[in-house]
């Protein structure tokens, strides 16, 4: 049966399409038909800018230069320029880390919150003893369908330095005003407070994880407590490896968004890299090469750059993945 399966989800050659049967042909054509506009929605808004984008990085065009322009083929220039291009490597003598050590500094900060907390969270709500798990666990997942701008805006408010209700409180609590954090503009509050906006969407992991825990056997718990084991014992011997996929598909995921992360910085810095330079993520690099530089080649070799930084991070995830995520249906 699972052959017959995977034969029908198979594309077939020309002449096994000969010998088909006419109504199986018709089904293949009306399948077609069927996931056409998503196909050519595919081709003209991903495939062929992706393959745009490559063209590009090879050439040397500016916005400004009309959509008419004939671009000048430049070979590797764009590239050679890239790899010793300061403000990606060293910062250009500013202080600060380049883009790429700020997003990775960032993300040795932020991504384990991000994986952590969300499965704290979604341990607790799976508690069969918590009362009300139903409306907690919609209370933590409705921060997450609300814009990510508006939201921005909102804890840009909350946190502002002057009048934000987060220094009032610490200041009603005793703090002296002069001692509370300066938030988005200082280099020690920078990170921290993208984060607690990034804590405000964790609903959707939470969620995710709570899937997974439900899916774990109660017999393994049942044999746990029969082994003598405590709770520690029991989340890492039973409940982690049976959710080691949904961690690794949450770990994958938040890596990948490190590497985009800039709608933050964009927003609440406004692009600018302040305080210090050290809010100018790679990501809001590229935005900025392309919009406010309008350097399109340099800012499409940039874009690859990031594409080749992805993959390979993801490939080096996937490659140690067999050494602690399991999986219930592998025979290994």
């Amino acid at each position: 049966m699972f052959e017959e399966l995977n034969r029908g989800f198979s594309i077939p050659s020309p002449k096994t399409y000969r010998e088909m049967s006419s109504i199986k042909k018709r089904e293949m054509r009306d399948g077609l038909l069927y996931i056409s506009p998503w196909l050519i929605g595919f081709v003209i808004f991903t495939l062929l800018p992706i393959i745009a984008s490559l063209y590009f990085s090879f050439t040397s065009i500016n916005i400004t230069d009309g959509i008419f322009a004939s671009p000048e083929f430049v070979g590797l220039k764009n590239y050679i320029q890239l790899f010793n291009d300061p403000q990606i490597w060293t910062g250009g003598g500013s202080g600060t880390s380049g883009s790429i050590w700020i997003t990775i500094k960032f993300g040795l900060f932020a991504l384990p919150i991000g994986i952590l907390l969300p499965l704290f969270i979604a341990v607790l709500m799976n508690s069969p003893n918590l009362r009300g798990s139903n409306f907690f666990r919609s209370a933590f997942y409705m921060p997450y369908i609300i814009p990510f701008v508006a939201a921005i805006f909102l804890w840009g408010g909350m946190l502002n330095p002057e009048s934000g209700w987060i220094n009032r409180a610490l200041v009603y609590l005793g703090m002296p005003r002069e001692m509370t954090p300066n938030w988005a503009n200082d280099i020690l509050w920078v990170y921290p407070t993208y984060v607690l906006m990034g804590i405000w969407g964790i609903g959707n992991a939470m969620l995710i994880f709570i899937a997974g825990l439900q899916g774990v056997p109660t017999a393994l718990y049942d044999a746990s407590v029969v082994d003598g084991a405590n709770g520690w014992q029991t989340f890492w011997n039973v409940t982690f490896p049976m959710i080691s996929p949904v961690v690794f598909y949450n770990l994958v995921l938040g890596m990948v968004g490190l590497f985009q992360y800039f709608l933050v910085p964009l927003v609440v810095n406004n692009g600018t890299g302040r305080p210090g330079g050290a809010t100018m993520f790679y990501n809001l690099y590229l935005y900025k090469t392309f919009f406010t530089f309008q350097n399109m080649s340099y800012g499409a070799a940039m874009a690859w750059l990031l594409f080749v930084m992805i993959l390979v991070v993801t490939v080096i995830l996937f490659g140690t993945s067999k050494y602690w995520v399991y999986y219930a249906g592998d025979s290994n």
